[in-house]
């Protein structure tokens, strides 16, 4: 029997999973919850010393729940890894040890450097860069980050004098701390903004504008090869071959290779991911051009649409923890089928803003069409619907965006909200597309697996298309005509919740 395994660090906890080869099924696996740090308002930070020494645990807890089935870790033939992108990490080569804490990609401390950097542009845009790296000037991304860690940790600027600085998103670091390689996959790479995604290489444009050095960053490689050899613990020996962002990671989980195929995960908020194939196309309705893996270093670099989501998992968990609705997200369901229609409410959860297509930071949450009979299964319907809905914008956006008459026919979903057989049925009405669930649960560690079952040679290409990953299909059982109406109605509303805030 031949096992992959792989590292899926995130934001709020880190895991090691290992799959059979042949079927994808999950043979064990283990998980612990990493903190997140507030230090001031808007900042989001984490000790990367934390994210490392649970990523080893995980990998020591794994390998005994794998001997008590009677599996010795010795079939495990490689390891992958799925990261938490953009989060900004700095140390020291010599002693090994953070210089500070990660700066998480939530976190919005670097806004007022990104407005200064914007000033400096010769098109006073945050679309500047666009062209080049398919991503806005944004706090979200590492470059400010890094420029921020710059500027204000003594210890950054004394470690670059003396030649030990070392950064890197949290993928360079665990490889780095795991096997001594300095390095990054193209997937992961993409989300600096110091990437030039038409060379694949780092560009000296960007290094020079957000005054960075070059020299001090990590290696880009492919996302599945061999970029070394794990150094110690159960696992010693074996080769660490695969690594992607964790959307991107999602995104080859569901088998999404080929141009036009797209998923969607459901966590805190949407991701939306769709495949567009060798061409980077620079996305004129609000979505990010990102790369979506390369398998190798002589293979061809793949892109991907991205549209990002701020309403998820966070609408059911405010409704939960805020309003009281539901004691447990288990009850959406139930509660949302004792009605037909949410007579006419609609709301728009923008708690913190709005993403694609609208990147509005001042919209705020608004409930409207509010009348005597509404009660609280109006409210969660409408919920549940406004997530349909947000995904429905960005589906169209990728559409206007590929330009070509392709359309998004099926879209794979993940994340904890599919869990909700309503919410899915909601889904395809909602968009006119078919909705797959997955036979795999545990999707994006199963993509790292895979990417790093196709750099150690364990596993082909075609081997992991022949799997079949659909579990269920719903199809879409109202008509175009209902289909506008509604869209035109949420639009609406969400024209009233945005420019709220001053």
């Amino acid at each position: 029997m031949v096992l992959l395994s792989a590292i899926d660090q995130g934001t709020s906890s880190s895991r090691f999973l290992v799959f059979e080869a042949d079927t994808g099924e999950l043979v064990t696996s283990h998980q612990i919850e990493v903190r997140q740090l507030f230090p001031a308002a808007g900042w989001v930070e984490m000790d990367p010393m934390e994210i490392y020494e649970t990523v080893v645990s995980c990998i020591q807890k794994t390998i005994e729940k794998l001997e008590n089935l009677g599996i010795t870790a010795d079939e495990i033939k490689s390891v992958g890894v799925a990261n938490q992108r953009e989060t900004s990490i700095v140390w020291d080569k010599t002693t090994g040890k953070p210089l500070y804490n990660a700066i998480v990609w939530l976190d919005t401390r670097t806004s007022g450097l990104a407005d200064e950097a914007i000033s400096r542009t010769q098109s006073k845009s945050k679309d500047e860069f666009r062209q080049k790296t398919g991503l806005p000037i944004h706090p979200y991304f590492s470059a400010l980050k890094l420029r921020w860690l710059f500027e204000n940790v003594p210890e950054v600027k004394e470690a670059y004098k003396s030649g030990n600085l070392m950064f890197g998103t949290v993928d360079t670091w665990l490889i780095w701390k795991l096997t001594g390689a300095y390095v990054t996959d193209v997937s992961n790479a993409s989300r600096t903004l110091l990437l030039d995604l038409h060379k694949r290489k780092w560009s000296t444009e960007l290094c020079e504008f957000f005054d960075l050095p070059m020299e001090i960053l990590p290696e880009i490689k492919s996302s599945a090869e061999v970029y070394g050899y794990l150094k110690n613990g159960p696992l010693e020996g074996v080769p660490l071959s695969g690594c992607l962002g964790d959307q991107q990671s999602a995104m080859v989980g569901h088998q999404c290779l080929n141009a036009g195929q797209s998923k969607n995960t459901y966590g805190t908020g949407t991701f939306m991911l769709c495949n567009i194939g060798t061409r980077p196309i620079i996305s004129k309705n609000g979505l990010l051009t990102t790369v979506g893996f390369q398998f190798g270093a002589d293979s061809p670099v793949v892109y991907a649409l991205e549209g990002s989501g701020s309403i998820g998992g966070n609408v059911v968990r405010f409704l939960r923890d805020n309003f009281k609705f539901i004691q447990d997200a288990k009850e959406m369901e139930g509660l949302c089928r004792k009605i037909q229609d949410t007579s006419g409410v609609y709301f728009v959860p923008s708690f913190t803003g709005l993403y694609t297509p609208y990147w509005d930071s001042t919209a705020r949450g608004t409930i409207l069409g509010l009348t005597q009979v509404s009660q609280r299964e109006h409210i969660c319907l409408a919920a549940l619907r406004a997530v349909a809905f947000q995904s429905a914008e960005m589906v169209a956006a990728v559409e206007q965006d590929l330009d070509n008459g392709t359309k998004v026919t099926t879209l794979k979903v993940d994340g904890g909200m599919i869990a909700n057989k309503l919410f899915n049925e909601i889904q395809a009405d909602i968009m006119g597309v078919d909705i797959v669930t997955p036979k795999i649960t545990e999707i994006s560690g199963w993509g790292a697996a895979v990417a790093g079952g196709i750099g150690a040679q364990q596993i082909s290409l075609d081997e992991f298309l022949e799997q079949s990953s659909e579990d269920n299909r719903y199809t879409p059982q109202k008509d175009e005509q209902w289909r506008s109406k509604e869209m035109a109605r949420w639009k609406e509303a969400v024209k009233r919740s945005c420019g709220w805030a001053t």
